[in-house]
């Protein structure tokens, strides 16, 4: 489990926007939040700065309200 739509949703960012953003296919980001795929490293870390948090809070924390 990840929490890239989490936070995707809570920026008001669709798919192709995100995608467009870190400079992946909307596909990709659709693979990731459906857990269908695994980013590389540098990509995760791309996703974590463009939704403002931190790997942790991203693919292993649990999400919550608080978020």
């Amino acid at each position: 489990m990840n929490n890239v739509r989490f936070f995707r949703e809570r920026q008001g960012l669709s798919q192709f926007t995100l995608a467009k953003e870190i400079g992946v296919a909307r596909q990709t980001i659709n693979l990731i939040e459906n857990n269908k795929y695994n980013p590389s490293l540098d990509l995760c870390i791309k996703l974590a700065k463009r939704l403002n948090t931190d790997l942790n809070g991203l693919f292993w924390e649990e999400k919550t309200d608080e978020k």
